[in-house]
């Protein structure tokens, strides 16, 4: 038996129940590979449409952001998925690095040093083993049309082999290199990280002036003051520093001061790296306190003096204060140097410092070995690439170029972790000579495997010691695009080939916007590194989901809207309308009036849906002449479907759901519906009918893919399986060519609304004759179709507009700057306006009362046009409506 046979029989009777239907449709999507991609590496490469998904980290549950930016790539998946044909819209999870580490130590109970690497990597993979299969339904319960058969973990061994093939690639071609220099350290984490996972956070702390003895005798000074914020690192003190140009204390240049507490001297050098403006434009130099210290450090060749270690503790070099943790000795330090007479002031500050984004730990910089990408040669060559793209918004170009403009730092690639790709390399134990993998061997670990030669090829030594290191998570995930492609070394051929070369470059590459200069610059890196080519045409940049306040969701706030609940009170489709309410790029509050709003669309378009099928057969011919109402209806049609498909292609989603929801609630349901209930017979508007109503369901297919999926099965599918029957892999609606005159038939709408209206607020059924109607407005050719829709025994069309007198109904004053300007003469002004004493001078944008003149926006004036002669007059935006007695 079929799953086609299996699934229960879409049907309009009684109303939408989205928790049976919704659920029904995810599940057969699937199981049936409606969204199967089939690669045809002969295929022409502007004939497929593949977005770079992000994967997300598996370190926890479905969050809003992910609600929100994986149902944005699902609107562009479907639409393109219709108008091109072949979609790739694969999904990933990265489950290496610190995330997952983290996350199987809490889950198990346990810590990465007590195990052996590939031990404790395993028990990595079964933990987020479940959270994946978790992960994976919820956001299959999204609705999302992702081909659940091309899926990778940034952890499995074929992207293991693809990450150190990238590795050995760039060491080729001279772009990495290991070297023993001051990098970026997470005292937490116990790792080196990169320039891009620092951010800046406020903390509060104490600057405090401390004396320095000048010891030696050039100058006459005995001591000077040097304000810091970190006296735990006096101990790693190795120089003192004085901007050349500072004239008050020149004297001190090439003097030599001794460091308080504990004793060693460290000379004092003029450089213009300091700033005078901050203290007491005197600094000391640590090793290391920031990237100045570096800076410096390398400038000078100054010694090294290392007093924190790798968990933020006091080494030896701090004597009395060993085995403290930075906080601790700060205390210390501060409170000895008080005792000692060399505290001159303290006091309380709010500054910015650099922590880690993971974990916020401040970090420390620390000297250590650590293999790098060289990035900082190639800054320019990274612009013009991100130049190449299409960005959405385009002002998200201005972040990727601020962030690649304020690099300082080469790519630090290596990490001091358990959980992550080892680096394909082994060093001499003698020599240190490095001993890079054979590609047909990768992927490899050197802690369990031993190296391809016996001898070092540098000195003939025979011991190896391997790289403990691994990659860093962003080294894997920004090989996304070559993951999807199939990228692999051939050793035939002896080059690098791509598996799926008609999906490089990629269409789309869709993420946040808070990880511009995390995933996407160094995709732009890895990629133009290995192809030369930019690696995706176009990048779709979301904002944050806020709380309805526009605040930062946050558990320590206490304001986190978790998915769950919002999808277990609304349809999946209901929140999908809710995620198209907001321009790509801009963060925007999550608001139930949305989600509402979804819901009522639903119910409008299932009703929508039975009527129709009640006023029309379902598979009319188009008779040879249509009537002007429904002509004008299909050509209306035509072009709101050519301007949606425009909204579509450049992933304006905002701008199509609100036109296509305006155009199908308003004229389509509202006016042309109840047209049609007075014309079921007429072959024309049957035609009209249905044609339009297929169309609705499939530009909204993209937007709501549950209840246009069972609509359209329950009333057009026919027979077949689901992969060729669904809504979801129909073309696009095109432009059908249909001519007429807009605006006539759109004030002709105004009309037969406006005459309903009438028939409404006076009690009269909808079919009740009206005896005489008077139209003065454009409705050319209409007229007929309104005399007939509203039962008029007499439509006149009025050359002239009839004679209408326009008053002054009131002016409205804004006082709260009326007052402060004028002051007791507002009751003057007050008084003139009720005498109607005033005068309004409409070319000056004046209003003249009372002695004084009130610009525009002082007042605000509300018109009221009466009609003279008989009958009631009804205006609209572009007709004015005259009816005699009914």
């Amino acid at each position: 038996m079929s799953m086609e046979k299996e699934r229960e029989e879409p049907t309009l009777e009684g109303g939408y129940d989205p928790e049976a239907v919704e659920r029904r449709w995810q599940d057969a999507w699937v199981d049936e590979d409606v969204y199967a991609y089939e690669s045809d590496p002969e295929r022409d490469p502007n004939t497929t449409y593949a977005i770079d998904t992000p994967p997300p980290t598996v370190s926890g549950s479905l969050h809003m952001g992910h609600l929100y930016g994986h149902t944005l790539q699902d609107f562009a998946a479907r639409f393109q998925r219709m108008h091109d044909g072949h979609v790739l819209f694969p999904f990933g999870y990265d489950d290496n690095g610190i995330a997952s580490e983290r996350l199987t130590e809490k889950e198990l109970d346990i810590r990465h040093q007590d195990y052996e690497r590939r031990e404790f990597q395993e028990l990595c993979r079964e933990v987020c083993q479940e959270y994946e299969a978790e992960f994976t339904d919820k956001m299959q319960g999204l609705g999302c049309s992702i081909d659940w058969d091309n899926t990778y973990k940034t952890i499995e061994p074929r992207v293991q082999r693809i990450s150190q093939l990238s590795f050995i690639d760039l060491y080729e071609k001279g772009r990495e290199y290991r070297k023993k220099a001051p990098a970026i350290w997470c005292p937490d984490c116990e790792t080196a990280i990169s320039q891009v996972e620092m951010e800046d956070d406020d903390r509060g702390s104490h600057f405090n002036d401390i004396a320095f003895e000048v010891t030696s005798d050039g100058t006459d000074r005995d001591e000077f003051v040097i304000s810091t914020t970190r006296p735990e690192l006096i101990p790693a003190c190795v120089s003192v520093f004085v901007h050349p140009d500072d004239d008050e204390n020149q004297d001190l240049v090439g003097e030599t001061a001794r460091i308080p507490i504990f004793g060693h001297e460290v000379p004092i050098i003029a450089d213009e790296r300091v700033d005078m403006e901050k203290g007491s434009g005197i600094v000391m130099c640590c090793t290391f306190g920031d990237q100045k210290d570096i800076e410096w450090y390398q400038a000078h060749d100054l010694p090294l003096r290392v007093a924190i270690d790798e968990s933020a503790t006091m080494t030896d070099l701090a004597g009395d204060y060993e085995g403290m943790s930075t906080e601790e000795a700060r205390d210390a330090i501060v409170e000895d140097l008080e005792e000692e007479g060399s505290l001159r002031d303290r006091w309380e500050i709010s500054h910015t410092v650099q922590v880690h984004e993971r974990c916020d730990t401040p970090v420390e910089f620390r000297v250590s070995k650590q293999w790098y990408v060289e990035i900082l040669d190639h800054k320019e060559e990274y612009l013009e690439a991100g130049r190449e793209m299409d960005w959405y918004p385009e002002k998200m170009f201005t972040r990727y170029k601020h962030w690649i403009e304020g690099l300082e730092w080469d790519w630090l690639i290596s990490r001091q972790r358990d959980s992550g790709i080892p680096f394909p390399v082994w060093y001499c134990a003698d020599c240190d000579h490095e001993i890079i993998a054979e590609k047909e061997d990768l992927p490899v670990d050197p802690l369990s495997d031993e190296p391809h030669v016996d001898a070092c090829p540098e000195c003939g030594g025979d011991e190896f010691v391997a790289e403990e290191d691994v990659f860093d998570t962003w080294a894997t995930s920004s090989l996304t695009p070559l993951v999807n492609a199939g990228w692999d070394w051939d050793e035939e051929s002896e080059e690098f080939t791509m598996a799926k070369p008609e999906l490089y470059p990629f269409d789309l590459r869709p993420q946040g916007h808070d990880i511009i200069s995390f995933w996407l610059f160094h995709t732009v890196v890895k990629c133009y590194e290995h192809t030369g080519e930019v690696p995706f045409d176009a990048t779709m940049i979301n904002g944050h989901v806020l709380d309805e306040n526009r605040e930062k969701m946050s558990k320590s706030r206490g304001n986190v809207v978790a998915p769950d609940e919002v999808l277990a009170e609304y349809p999946v489709d209901a929140v999908r309308f809710w995620a198209a309410s907001a321009a790509v790029g801009d963060d925007f509050p999550y608001q139930e009036k949305d989600l509402t709003a979804g819901e009522k669309l639903l119910r409008k378009l299932w009703n929508a849906s039975k009527l129709v099928d009640n006023l029309a057969p379902r598979d009319p011919d188009e008779p040879a002449d249509l009537e002007p109402i429904d002509r004008w209806l299909l050509a209306e049609l035509d072009d709101a479907t050519e301007e949606l498909t425009d909204h579509l292609e450049n992933y304006e989603f905002a701008k199509a759901r609100d036109r296509l929801r305006t155009f199908f609630w308003n004229t389509f349901c509202d006016d042309y519906l109840e047209i049609a209930k007075e014309r079921e017979d007429n072959p024309s508007t049957q035609y009209a009918l249905r044609t339009a109503h297929q169309t609705f369901l499939e530009l909204w297919a993209p937007f709501l893919p549950h209840v246009t999926e069972e609509i359209w099965q329950a009333v057009y599918a026919g027979e077949g399986d689901l992969e060729e029957t669904s809504i979801h892999v129909r073309d696009w609606p095109g432009v059908r060519g249909y001519d007429a005159d807009l605006a006539a038939g759109e004030t002709a709408m105004e009309v037969i609304s406006a005459l309903r209206r009438y028939k409404s607020e006076n009690q009269l059924p909808l079919n009740a004759d009206l005896e005489s109607v008077a139209v003065y407005g454009e409705i050319d050719g209409f007229d007929d179709a309104i005399a007939n829709v509203m039962h008029v025994a007499d439509l006149e069309i009025l050359e002239d507009e009839p004679e209408v007198t326009t008053e002054v109904a009131s002016i409205d004053l804004d006082y709260s700057t009326l007052g402060p300007k004028f002051g007791e003469k507002v009751g003057e002004i007050d008084a003139g306006i009720e005498s109607g004493e005033y005068e309004i001078d409409d070319d000056a944008g004046v209003l003249r009362v009372a002695g004084e003149e009130l610009e525009d926006e002082l007042f605000e004036v509300e018109l009221e046009r009466t009609y003279s002669g008989e009958g009631e007059m009804i205006e609209t935006e572009s007709a004015v409506v005259i009816v005699e007695d009914a």
